[in-house]
């Protein structure tokens, strides 16, 4: 039996110009986690990531606390979905860049409602795929690891690809999908173990490398 590990990327670059951009406590986020994974003894088959940069950087990152250079995969599944379009769907015209905590609510309510009507297949957010071809292809990716690895393995992603992987174990239904997506931190990591025929969850969104008095006021959501 193997076990997966999902870590969703660190502290990106939200109400900047560029979010898909690790910040320097974003950065320090995933080289902790590496030295905690290195510290445990963790020697990972592969990683596998998505193809945005603030994915790839958390890995580098994470490969630097290891001290160890991984087998990488490119997974184009593990892409998270375009918030910007989905507000679009449910919010005509562009939003202000949030400058306060009541315009950080405003900008999650509006997600959370292009959320809702994007994974009920009621709208088709521009350049994005349908919800079900997103939660398919997070399905080829869990499927690829049962048939591919039996140790650790691990995925860095984003919160999207990772809730739905949740929901999936779980069979969540899809108001429980979108809870657990707002919910994961920044470098969380969720657990499942697997053998060829499924996966369990073992945890979710757990911060043990944050665990420790001088970090944590490190732990971040955007």
């Amino acid at each position: 039996m193997g076990t997966l590990y999902l870590v969703r990327h660190g502290q990106a670059s939200f109400g900047a110009d560029d979010y898909d951009c690790l910040s320097d406590l974003g950065e320090r986020q995933c080289r902790q986690l590496g030295e905690w994974f290195a510290d445990r003894g963790i020697r990972f088959e592969a990683a596998l990531v998505g193809e945005l940069r603030r994915q790839a950087q958390s890995l580098a990152a994470i490969e630097n606390g290891l001290a160890f250079k991984l087998p990488v995969q490119v997974w184009p599944q593990l892409n998270e979905y375009d918030a910007a379009a989905l507000i679009a769907t449910v919010h005509p015209g562009p939003l202000q860049r949030p400058a306060d905590a009541e315009q950080i609510r405003a900008h999650f309510r509006l997600l959370r409602e292009g959320l809702n009507r994007w994974m009920a297949g009621e709208t088709h957010p521009a350049g994005m795929p349908t919800y079900a071809q997103f939660s398919t292809g997070v399905a080829t990716v869990l499927e690829h690891v049962r048939g591919a690895f039996s140790g650790d393995v691990l995925l860095v992603s984003s919160g999207g690809p990772i809730s739905t992987a949740v929901g999936q174990v779980l069979s969540t239904t899809p108001a429980t999908t979108i809870e657990l997506n707002l919910r994961i931190r920044n470098s969380a990591v969720t657990e499942f173990s697997f053998n060829p025929k499924r996966h369990v969850l073992i945890s979710f969104n757990h911060l043990p490398h944050l665990d420790h008095g001088e970090r944590r006021d490190w732990l971040t959501y955007t």
